[in-house]
Order: C-alpha cells, then structure tokens, then sequence
C-alpha cells in the first residue's frame, strides 16, 4: 500500500492562490521566474495523477514533478 509524500509540481506561468482549493489544499507559490511552485502532501500515485490532470485540464505546461521527501516510516 502507498503512503503519502510531499511533491513539489512546477508549472509555467503564475496562478493565483485561490486556486489552492482546487488542487486539494496544495501550497501554491509563484516565483520570481515566472513559474508556479504546487507543493504539499499527496496521499499515493492516483491523488497524484488527479492533480496532473488538473494542471492539464488548465492548460497549463509542466515543468517538473519531484517526490521531495519520502513517505513516513521510510516505506
């Protein structure tokens, strides 16, 4: 079974931070290099293929997704 991990998703272009709700309370920053940093805690692969959808279903560009701590218990 999948235990949840932190992930850090970089898209292109800035968002607003309203739009934190609607990726299911991830952190949304945008930086100075005209990217948006979408970070927190995602439960397992499927909520993580749920919010790339989102980010498709915006069209927005990805830039990165990256696993940036490993599951509690170290699974």
């Amino acid at each position: 079974m999948e235990k949840p991990c932190v992930y850090e998703i970089r898209v292109e272009g800035h968002l607003a931070d309203r739009w934190s709700d609607w990726f299911d309370g991830l952190a949304i920053r945008n930086q100075p290099t005209g990217e948006t940093l979408i970070r927190g805690q995602i439960a397992d692969q499927a909520a993580l293929f749920g919010v790339l959808n989102k980010i498709q279903a915006l069209h927005l560009i990805l830039i990165s997704v990256a696993r940036v701590s490993p599951p509690p218990g170290g699974g």
